[in-house]
């Protein structure tokens, strides 16, 4: 299994305007300021993609490395999500099947530019999530 260096990382979909509202849902929340995010468009987040087996193209997952380890799609999400502060109880969710949950999350992704619109670049955040992006 590849690993990587740095731990709380969020690899997301810079033009998606799902992804970066995704991105911008998780920095409210996470007040401890936790997490820091790179876009796939950004050289560190298609080194971590590759890395990963994510194709740095054509995404088509989120992912998050935490506790030295890489999660995709349901797991990525659901292991972001319990985290958080007063979001621990999404770790039932877990106890759904990983190809039922897989599935859903595939159908939003595979759908997410028709249904939530793309940027024509990667969204820039505001001065306070700035500090928490990698590049």
């Amino acid at each position: 299994m590849s690993t990587w260096p740095e731990d709380d990382v969020i690899l997301f979909d810079g033009v998606c305007i799902f992804c970066s509202r995704w991105v911008r849902f998780v920095a409210k929340r996470d007040k401890a300021g936790r997490f820091r995010f790179t876009p796939i468009q950004s050289d560190y987040g298609a080194r971590l993609a590759r890395t990963f087996g994510i194709d740095p193209d054509d995404p088509d997952t989120n992912a998050v490395v935490h506790g030295g380890e890489m999660f995709m799609k349901s797991d990525a999400a659901l292991t972001v999500l319990s985290q958080l502060p007063r979001w621990g109880w999404v770790r039932v969710l877990f106890a759904v099947p990983k190809p039922m949950r897989d599935a859903v999350y595939s159908l939003v992704a595979r759908n997410r530019y028709r249904i939530f619109g793309k940027y024509d670049a990667c969204f820039v955040p505001d001065a306070d999530l700035r500090a928490r992006v990698i590049e």
